[in-house]
């Protein structure tokens, strides 16, 4: 006799698939409880304001804040992973610009600060940004007749540039730093070389002898006009630079360039010699300075605070019914309605709804961007016209108001400029890859393409161009040349034959761009907003709130943003060869400069 088992395959199927769900909604809150407790520990953490001593030291640790365009709160998890065996947390934070020079401003009136203390060591502020800061710490020093006391261990250019604004500057005397104080330089990088290997064809149609934002990729050196407006770039920023060094520390520049053409700034003596360090000291001996000009003998007694947590102290709560509106168009200008750069449908919608809001008296258009998109900014364009047909418009550059970024402001009433900013670059070029040999030679593909009239396979990409089609595609590049031309003639009041000389793509400096009447005035965010104050018929800015647009997010957001992911790095890593992608026509700058 046989026994039988018994086997129902629907019945097992049911309770494998009740044991799924009953897992997912175990597993669904336990990430809630998690999530919600991490939420309300941040929240928590972050209630309470920082409270100033009585009395205190302003410390400002470059290598811990970055100045820039606008204040992004810390990370609300910080204090969570902190207590994570194992698990290190980024100790920069990032402080905007108007929020900075605001704090700077209100520590020069405020009893409870004493003196402020500066380490420059480590910064990746940029050097426009830089430059607006160390202006405000001058400030500081003549309108409070309090000291900044500096201390650097390994200069570098940058670096020593902000510690020379200080009343008396310190540095290690123990050996062994790197010290990279030789100047200002900047890299280009060239691929066409490596393409052409690759069997890639980068087909490049541009206005503007200057205009190279294409040649990384169809060359392997720069063109001599390249390396022309570079050369130039790159001396009038030092020219800027040596000339505020020169001037604080008492020396002259042609002493300063001599120091640093022989390589005379290599130990610490070295800078004590040349006049640029008041005296070398060691750890104890800078503490020891310190208690000595807060009133102390110990340096346990010097109570201070850093210039993250003053920001936040300050109250910013007003009064005044009348707003100034700040609309940063900080990053690239693309298409589309895109969070992370100025995307020209949104920031249209946002420039919009400020001219809507009758609350808001002026506009100032911070620009940091060194272009992108025609489409974009024609959008963006668009909309500051009709703004600045109501209200007053003010421009102020930060580290980049070029191609792009110049196309969207260069018609508002006053343009205020850093002498280092990079702007103008009025040109505009395309870019259509041809991978055609890289299929056959490289990859061994073939491709027959089947179209419906003779060019229907101009944009495939496994191809290049016949002359018909390149001079079709010359053709779009004048029409928005001259257009972009034309525009910049109206706004700034020059001629457009004597707009075409200083463009042809050419990037110049604010210093530069001021003789030749691209911007107005040098001059920093706050002066800007001044001048709006003023332009709106009120020049005390104790008068208006300063709002920002696009509003920086708040914890709550940015905890949303942390769950729902980032770029890896592999994106990152591409993004320099986003521009092969598609067929492109652009207004932007070659390169993101970084002066070091």
């Amino acid at each position: 006799m046989y026994k039988y088992c018994e086997f129902s395959p629907m019945k097992d199927f049911v309770k494998m698939i009740l044991a799924v769900i009953c897992g997912f909604i175990i597993i669904s809150a336990l990430s809630s409880v998690v999530f919600f407790g991490l939420v309300g520990a941040a929240l928590l953490t972050g209630s309470g304001s920082p409270v100033v001593p009585k009395s205190a030291m302003l410390q400002i640790d470059m290598s811990k804040v970055v100045i820039a365009e606008q204040t992004v709160e810390d990370n609300p998890f910080a204090s969570f992973y902190s207590s994570v065996p194992g698990v290190s947390v980024p100790e920069t934070s990032t402080v905007g610009i108007w929020d900075a020079v605001q704090a700077i401003n209100a520590a020069a009136e405020d009893p409870a600060i004493k003196f402020i203390y500066l380490r420059t060591d480590g910064s990746t502020t940029g050097m426009a940004t830089m430059q607006e800061f160390r202006r405000a710490l001058a400030s500081f020093r003549v309108s409070s007749g309090k000291p900044v006391i500096a201390y650097i261990e390994a200069p570098g250019t940058g670096s020593y540039y902000m510690a020379s604004v200080a009343d008396k500057i310190y540095m290690t005397s123990h050996p062994g730093a790197t010290v990279t104080f030789t100047g200002v330089g900047t890299q280009m990088m060239f691929y066409g070389d490596l393409l052409k290997k690759l069997g890639v064809n980068v087909q490049l149609i541009r206005h503007g002898k200057y205009k190279s934002a294409g040649e990384m990729f169809t060359r392997g050196s720069s063109s001599p006009e390249n390396r022309e407006q570079y050369q130039r770039m790159i001396d009038s920023i030092w020219e800027t630079l040596s000339a505020e060094i020169a001037s604080s520390r008492g020396i002259s520049a042609e002493s300063l360039n001599s120091a640093i053409d022989k390589l005379e700034l290599c130990l610490p003596q070295d800078f004590v010699d040349a006049g640029l360090v008041d005296e070398l000291v060691t750890r104890q001996g800078l503490e020891n300075k310190l208690s000595t000009l807060f009133g102390v003998e110990d340096i346990k007694d010097v109570k201070s605070i850093s210039l993250v947590d003053y920001v936040a102290a300050r109250p910013v709560a007003s009064k005044a019914k009348q707003n100034i509106a700040v609309i940063y168009a900080d990053g690239e200008i693309v298409d589309g309605y895109g969070k992370d750069e100025v995307a020209g449908s949104r920031f249209a919608g946002i420039i919009s709804k400020v001219r809507a809001d009758s609350t808001v008296k002026a506009v100032v258009l911070r620009v940091n961007s060194p272009g992108g998109s025609v489409l974009a900014s024609e959008k963006i364009k668009n909309e500051l016209d009709l703004l600045g047909q109501e209200k007053p418009l003010i421009a102020s550059y930060g580290e980049y108001a070029a191609s792009g970024g110049y196309w969207i402001s260069n018609n508002c009433d006053k343009i205020f400029s850093d002498a280092t900013t990079l702007t103008g670059s009025i040109g505009v070029f395309g870019l259509v890859p041809d991978f055609s040999k890289t299929l056959s030679d490289v990859a061994h593909v073939g491709v027959e393409s089947v179209t419906s009239n003779k060019h229907g396979d101009m944009f495939s990409l496994t191809r290049p161009f016949d002359q018909d089609e390149y001079n079709y595609m010359l053709r779009s590049i004048e029409d928005i040349y001259s257009r972009f031309t034309g525009i910049v003639s109206a706004g700034r009041d020059i001629p457009v034959m004597r707009v075409d000389e200083i463009g042809q793509g050419r990037v110049w400096t604010g210093a530069d761009a001021l003789e030749i009447k691209l911007v107005d005035e040098i001059g920093t965010l706050e002066d800007a907003i001044h001048y709006a104050a003023v332009s709106a018929g009120d020049g005390d800015l104790n008068s208006w709130n300063v709002k920002a647009y696009p509003k920086p997010e708040d914890s709550m957001s940015r905890i949303m943003s942390m769950f729902g992911g980032s770029k890896p790095d592999e994106e990152v890593l591409a993004a320099r060869f986003s521009d092969l992608k598609s067929v492109k026509i652009m207004a932007r700058m070659p390169y993101d400069m970084k002066v070091k």
